[in-house]
Formats: C-alpha cells, structure tokens, sequence
C-alpha cells in the first residue's frame, strides 16, 4: 500500500475579520494564489501527474460557493476536476485525509489539498446565512431546521464545563498561547510556511 507524504505546504498569513490587508481578497483567489507558490516549491514535479485538487471550504456558499475546488483548479490552469468538501473547523484537514486516502488505495500518486475560510468576505453571502426565501423550501431563515450546529465558543464552553476548567485558566491558556504565536512569528519559525 502507498505511504502517502506531504512534499511542500504553504499558507496564506492569518487576517483579521473585516479588517487587515486581507480583507478585499476573494476567498478563490486567495486559494489559487497559495496553491501557486506551494507548486512553485516544487519545481520537479509535472502537473500532469496531479490526480485531482481537493479544496476544503467550512461555508461553501457566496463567494466559497459553487465547487470552490473545480474554480480554484481552473485559476491555477490545473487540468483536473476538482472538488470541495466541508466540515466546517476541520474541512482542511478533512481535504488532506481524502487525499490521504485516495493515495493508499491506489488512485493516484499526487493530489493537492487546500483549505481556505474567509470570514471578511462572509457578508456576500453563506451557506449557514441564506439571502433568498424559497416558501417550496424551508424558509432561509433558518427557522424550522434543527439545532444541530455549534460554534466554536459553544464547543469550548462545553469543554470546559465537562473538564472542569475555570474561565480565568481559559483566558491564561489564550493569553499565553498568543504570546507563544507572536514570538514564533518574530523568531521566523513560520517563515517557511508563510506565502
């Protein structure tokens, strides 16, 4: 069986929601571009040997919508279908198992999967903020759909109250996790996998 091994990654650099250098920048552009630079890391390899792009979006809708997947491989002049999957936190993650996965069992040598969530851009539409009302349909309200969906808050909260964990040893293990994340940047030890 395969052993499947990552080759050269790349991200785009953290943005603030509605804010920052980032927030003009389409969701499928943004993609594309990082996928670019990644393939640029690897010079050696022939894109035609690239099985399929796996793109793993939390809110496939508005700007995300469509097959985010098929649109980022057509800007990346990649030939080949495409495809988008979701699970919300951890669509990204969920992209490079499906890669994974598709290596051991023999369909494919090189896949490329890619994350990308744009929460600026999230006012031109979402999949969990309909703007259109269908009455054939549940209404886009939202209304009559069951509650099957937390945040991540609500999920840290949950967590908390079942481990026992106070809010003041939240916001210490936040505080101290930020001041780890701004010194790592300022050592460079993203630098490698900042686009």
């Amino acid at each position: 069986m395969p052993e499947p091994v990552v080759v050269a990654c790349g991200r785009s650099p953290i943005g603030r929601a509605m804010k920052g250098s980032l927030v003009n920048t389409r969701p499928d552009d943004l993609a594309a571009y990082v996928v670019e630079k990644v393939l640029d890391k690897v010079p050696q390899l022939d894109r035609a040997e690239i099985e399929d792009l796996i793109c793993g979006c939390g809110l496939p809708g508005g700007e995300q919508g469509f097959n985010l997947g098929r649109v980022v491989s057509i800007l990346t002049r990649l030939d080949v279908p495409g495809t988008t999957i979701t699970r919300y936190c951890a669509s990204s993650l969920q992209s490079s198992r499906i890669a994974a996965h598709a290596i051991r069992a023999g369909e494919g040598d090189v896949f490329i999967s890619v994350g990308v969530e744009c929460v600026s851009r999230y006012l031109n539409g979402t999949s969990d903020i309909p703007t259109a009302q269908n009455e054939k349909l549940q209404p886009g309200n939202g209304e009559g759909y069951p509650d099957i969906y937390i945040t991540m808050g609500q999920t840290a909260e949950n967590v908390a109250r079942r481990e026992e964990i106070s809010r003041e040893e939240q916001d210490q293990f936040a505080l101290r996790s930020q001041q780890r994340a701004v010194a790592a940047e300022d050592d460079g030890f993203f630098a490698r996998e900042i686009i």
